[in-house]
């Protein structure tokens, strides 16, 4: 059957096709778009929202098996090995690209590269006869052009992302060139006054002679396109001498010229591939903007050992390539679950909720950057993100485990960033799950406007051996949260740090030694001192599931549950088998005071009431079955199996706040449905 996208069913993304579905408005009819809007803004506590940076920049064209797999499931898949990227600290711009005409970024892309201060763009593509077709129609006037071009403005302001990619490759008139620059024109001056700080870049293929002839640099065959829009992405087949000539044409604007580099080494310089550094080190060397295409190489090709392994492996050559560009965030609150958006489980609180594997890259929270720096035994603990190890938070974790000196410490740093405290306290809550005397606090690196530097340790029972190592130790308050899974403590502590900028966070992985807590002592070593020869190695294991970094300013305030609207639509039963049916319905929440989007994530249950629950006390109480999470205010529950002796249905919508709190389940809004007999 023809997919009719005005019909209810699961939420996808999918791309326009034709200049008739983008003309006539049509995809604001489907079913989909309201579920296809990105939730979260750029962060504008990075660099300025409204501009990029004044360096050489790293563009990413996520070219991955045509586009649209396991992440066009809108509230997420099944495949916990699913693509994804999480080294977004080396990004300043992301690009959807598939071969369709008008490429719609699903919203988890551009909600996690949002998160992490990055720009998302669509891409418009016109290619071999069929895209000859398009262009004939698309700039047989000034006016078409315009219209054209205001129509891709409606989709990125609506879906929530920041410009687009333009790909002519195809042979032109050139008596159409006046109307493809007025089109290129149109629309980056119409994005611009609509949504400041958003891009749109020109692909290096037709010149303004209207030939399709890649130039492999900035020239002046095709520089006018370059000096209507925002940049050039040159085509990857450049030769040594190119990057130089272009910064040279571009002049003030050599960081807008985006050289092309091809993963899969199609004629790309250096051959990209496990060699994809050795283009990067003549861009940095000439100064200028690089654009990595189709990075999912890693995965379709499936190199060993793992795609996590081997994913991390090959961002590390971009990285020693170019170095760290840019810093996490600069604003508080900071709140991170280490979740990538794919697992095998997903919990929340402490608490599992579903072991069914899962993936939705919406669900990444920022990301760690898992580097390990001048320690004394480098490989004694692997730092990870282990997907089958427990987790606090959705699927994600941070597991530390190997083998560790007892008088010694194992110290990496996990975040950087810039984030200015002031006068108010500030509360850090971060939770451990450990074995036997392994331990784990946080070390919190600050400067001031003086360059003065101050070392904070945060950290639980023996921790007094490595006090003459830092400016100041905190022993942090421990509870167990009720409702959470053996063995999660969490950790607290108050901190005031006015006027001081908090740089970097390091996770500190050490033993607890009775025999020095007891006396007193201060063994003298650190994290970085040779092994004492009275100590011995043995295992160490922990796992980090969150941090959270908040004043008390940021609080969580959720409205009560009668303060919600909640609603049910498109409610349809099906037959299921002998002994049940099957339910697909519509979910919508909103206050009662119209406000719709004031919490970035929910999670959805169902409760599935038995006929008769009203009986004596200690019958078994109906379980609360976790269906998924939404990033907007709909969620759409397929085919769920409802067994004949259910006699009503209880959808719960818990909200989660920024700084990772959810909202009590007993207090949250819910709708009831009665089963249909």
């Amino acid at each position: 059957m023809a997919f009719d996208p005005t019909e209810p069913s699961v939420p996808i993304s999918y791309p326009i096709k034709t200049l008739h579905e983008l003309e006539s408005r049509s995809y604001f009819e489907s079913f989909h778009y309201p579920f296809n809007k990105a939730s979260v803004p750029l962060q504008s506590g990075f660099s300025s929202s409204s501009s990029l940076p004044n360096r050489r920049r790293l563009l990413v064209c996520h070219d991955m098996a045509g586009g649209y797999g396991d992440d066009k499931w809108v509230q997420g898949g099944t495949n916990p090995d699913a693509y994804a990227i999480w080294h977004w600290h080396l990004i300043d711009v992301f690009v959807y690209f598939s071969h369709s005409l008008v490429t719609l970024p699903p919203p988890c892309w551009t909600n996690t590269a949002h998160l992490h201060g990055v720009k998302v763009l669509g891409t418009f593509i016109t290619e071999w006869e069929e895209g000859k077709l398009v262009c004939d129609k698309l700039l047989s006037t000034k006016e078409s052009a315009q219209m054209y071009a205001q129509r891709l403005v409606e989709l990125a302001l609506s879906l929530g992302f920041d410009g687009w990619l333009i790909n002519m490759e195809v042979n032109l008139n050139p008596l159409q060139i006046s109307n493809l620059k007025e089109f290129v024109n149109h629309l980056s001056v119409t994005m611009h006054s609509s949504l400041p700080g958003s891009l749109v870049i020109w692909y290096d293929s037709v010149t303004i002679d209207g030939q399709l002839s890649w130039q492999d640099q900035l020239n002046d065959n095709n520089k006018t396109f370059f000096d209507i829009c925002d940049g050039i992405f040159v085509n990857y087949t450049w030769k040594e001498q190119y990057p130089s000539l272009s910064a040279a044409v571009a002049g003030d604007r050599k960081f807008d010229v985006y050289m092309g580099i091809d993963v899969f080494g199609r004629n790309t310089y250096g051959g990209g591939q496990w060699n994809v550094n050795a283009a990067l080190d003549v861009l940095k060397k000439d100064d200028v903007s690089a654009a990595i295409f189709a990075p999912g190489w890693v995965y379709e090709i499936k190199q060993p050992p793992n795609f996590q392994t081997a994913n991390n492996g090959w961002w590390s050559l971009v990285e020693k390539s170019w170095g760290y560009l840019r810093n996490h965030q600069k604003v508080l609150p900071f709140y991170t679950n280490f979740d990538q958006g794919r697992g095998y489980h997903f919990s929340v609180d402490g608490g599992e909720v579903s072991d069914a594997p899962w993936c939705n890259i919406s669900c990444q929270t920022l990301q760690p950057l898992l580097d390990v720096a001048d320690n004394v035994i480098p490989d004694a603990i692997k730092v990870l993100v282990d997907f089958k190890e427990a987790s606090y938070g959705g699927g994600g974790n941070l597991t530390f485990k190997g083998t560790l000196n007892d008088n010694n410490c194992f110290r990496t740093r996990i975040f950087q960033g810039e984030i200015l405290f002031g006068n108010l306290s500030v509360l850090i809550i971060y939770s451990v799950k450990s074995e036997g005397n392994s331990l784990l606090g946080l070390v919190l690196e600050f400067s001031s406007t003086a360059d003065e530097r101050v070392s904070i340790l945060l950290a639980s029972r023996g921790a007094a051996q490595f006090s003459t190592k830092y400016t100041k130790v905190i022993m942090t308050s421990q509870f167990k949260k009720q409702g959470t899974l053996p063995g999660w403590v969490i950790h607290e502590s108050s901190i005031s740090m006015n006027g001081y900028r908090l740089t970097e966070v390091h996770a500190v992985c050490y033993k607890s030694i009775p025999e020095l807590n007891e006396l007193g002592l201060e063994s003298g070593s650190d994290c970085h001192d040779t092994i004492s020869p009275c100590s011995s190695l043995s295992n160490y294991f922990a796992i980090l599931g969150h941090i959270t970094i908040k004043t008390p300013e940021h609080n969580s305030e959720f409205q009560p549950s009668n303060s919600w609207l909640v609603d049910g639509e498109h409610i349809k039963w099906t037959p299921g088998s002998q002994f049940s049916k099957n339910l697909s319905i519509k979910l919508t929440w909103k206050l009662k005071d119209g406000n719709h989007s004031i919490f970035p994530n929910y999670n959805i249950y169902v409760t599935k009431v038995p006929e008769g629950n009203d009986s004596p006390a200690g019958t078994l109480q109906p379980v609360q079955e976790f269906l998924g999470t939404a990033q907007v205010n709909f969620f759409y529950v397929s085919n769920l199996e409802v067994s004949s002796s259910t006699s009503s249905l209880r959808f719960t919508i818990q909200a989660c706040v920024v700084d990772g709190t959810n909202q009590k389940l007993n207090d949250s809004p819910c709708f009831i449905l009665e089963a249909k007999s």
